[in-house]
């Protein structure tokens, strides 16, 4: 072979290992290809090219930076540092004590109070978090799940005492309970209750609440925990399948609540893949609706989503190169057609994001949208006989997971039996394995390794916070009416046994200041506590 005609000794692969072909052409596309089957225009089926037909021309994507640690306070001053540098939407992280449906002052919360997230148990809290923020004018997303339920019913109990109609409340419950059993793992109950209250949110909100959207249905969180970009595309989507069976086995109209179903998708390093991934779950999404679903509206045909930047990308050592990671991974998600993007600070492998890490987390976006021309026209790559057959492949790839989790009875059967958590687990294992013989570069931790490095400033919760939250969520519970508290409590647990939705209840509830923990005791006495299958 000529010395021009050699190539590299690396693998030609995307990160899901698809083959990588030294050039593409029309032949590539396959026989038979049509532009109109394929790809037709933004805001039209398949939707392969955008949900909305001006895209960015009409609105640049909601920038939504994650934000949440220390008290309610700690996080309604980021919020509104974030909203001040140009932030166009909330995002709240909550720690882990709310996120497994415990109050501040619960033995097993000791250590963890304020410490990955806003400490959140009484609707006191959510006062002070959204104190002098209007919900009417803005909104919000939040990361929490098993516990979901009680935070929408906290949130509207604030919009009710702010005087703002529910109707005018936009944002996000992320409530996916699905990718919890597959990925994250942070649950209360087994899977079928779980479905239930999201059911009953879904409902709920359909009818109550019409311009929130009741879940995000979550890949960010399994290819967080190791999946490839296939099975992170798969996997979600079978989850959404999962939620609209429910609704509809509910009595649910279709057009009724598809159209406030959206996505989460994690955006890692592979740039052609992923912009192939989220126009592959639009065109797979949109199919799904109206072939298997009969649903009408083009609302409910549009996959619309957030994105993150992947936080399993990111690297301790020569923590500046994230930014340089973070910056090419948003620019893959808005290539892609993402409609909200948060962007990872750089020193997020250390701690929380200080307000410096997260400045420039936030100017990433800004940049991409005020000075790269890239948001001047829609699906700018369309076209790219490599992006072409690439979105094609992660299309097939994705579809026949798709069809074995259906031959399996569904994705809560899937779940069941083990399957997307020992496909995870493997195809994480095989990127470990890559990475340990240097098959896969990570630059900074095992190619151009620096012996040297100088330690960052990274954030830390005082000790104090947690003492301070402890002691203000035990004085708050004592000054209560305990009476009207037993009396929501037992409202909520025959509720919850004769199938009535919950929601209702829980609004009440939270008004007469029952408690996250309280609540979640709740739904542990009557649904059970979950138990994960042993898949190795």
């Amino acid at each position: 072979m000529s010395e021009d005609r050699k190539e590299r000794p690396v693998r030609f692969e995307s990160l899901s290992g698809i083959p990588v072909e030294p050039l593409y052409t029309p032949e590539s596309l396959g026989e038979g290809w049509s532009y109109e089957a394929k790809l037709g225009k933004p805001g039209e089926y398949p939707f392969t090219r955008g949900v909305y037909p001006t895209m960015y021309r009409g609105r640049l994507w909601t920038m939504r930076m994650f934000a949440g640690f220390g008290r309610p306070e700690d996080t309604n001053e980021r919020f509104k540092y974030l909203l001040a540098q140009g932030q166009t939407g909330l995002s709240t992280a909550f720690d882990m004590p709310a996120l497994m449906g415990y109050d501040a002052d619960h033995p097993r919360s000791r250590g963890e109070v304020g410490k990955e997230g806003v400490s959140i148990s009484t609707l006191d809290d959510f006062e002070r978090l959204f104190a002098d923020i209007p919900l009417g004018d803005v909104t919000t997303s939040m990361t929490i799940n098993c516990t979901a339920s009680v935070a929408l019913a906290m949130y509207l109990a604030i919009a009710d005492k702010q005087g703002v109609a529910w109707s005018r409340l936009g944002g996000t419950m992320q409530n996916d309970m699905l990718k919890e059993f597959i990925a994250q793992k942070e649950w209360i109950c087994p899977p079928e209750p779980a479905v239930r209250i999201v059911t009953d949110m879904i409902e709920f909100t359909a009818r109550h609440v019409p311009r929130f959207n009741p879940v995000s249905i979550s890949g960010y969180h399994i290819r967080e925990a190791g999946s490839t970009a296939v099975q992170e595309l798969a996997f979600t989507l079978a989850d959404g399948l999962g939620y609209v069976e429910a609704a509809l086995a509910r009595g649910l109209d279709v057009d009724s609540f598809a159209p406030r179903l959206s996505f989460f998708f994690d955006i890692h390093n592979d740039f052609f893949e992923e912009i192939a991934k989220l126009r592959a779950a639009r065109r797979l999404w949109a199919r799904f609706m109206k072939e298997r679903y009969h649903a009408k509206k083009p609302e409910s045909l549009r996959l619309r989503t957030h994105t993150q930047t992947a936080g399993v990308s990111a690297t301790a050592q020569q923590p500046l190169n994230n930014v340089a990671r973070v910056a090419l991974q948003a620019l893959a998600a808005v290539l892609g057609g993402a409609q909200s993007l948060h962007t990872n600070s750089y020193d997020e492998t250390w701690a929380l994001p200080t307000e410096d890490a997260v400045t420039v987390a936030l100017r990433t976006q800004q940049i991409i949208a005020e000075e790269t021309g890239v948001p001047l026209t829609a699906d700018p790559l369309g076209g790219s006989y490599y992006l072409e057959r690439l979105t094609d492949q992660m299309e097939a790839a994705a579809l026949e997971y798709i069809e074995r989790i259906d031959a399996m009875g569904g994705m809560v059967a899937a779940i069941d039996n083990g399957y997307p958590q020992k496909e995870i687990a493997d195809a994480a294992y095989r990127y470990q394995l890559m990475d340990d013989r240097g098959e896969k570069v990570t630059v900074g931790v095992n190619k151009y390794v620096m012996t040297d490095e100088k330690p960052i400033h990274y954030l830390r919760i005082d000790e104090q916070v947690e003492l301070e939250q402890i002691e203000r969520v035990g004085h708050f519970k004592a000054a209560r009416d305990m009476a009207k508290v037993e009396r929501r409590l037992k409202q909520l647990a025959e509720a919850c046994r004769n199938g009535a939705n919950v929601m209702p209840v829980l609004v009440d509830a939270v008004k007469d200041y029952v408690s996250l923990g309280e609540i979640s005791d709740v739904y542990r006495q009557v649904f059970g506590l979950y138990r994960e299958p042993i898949i190795f």
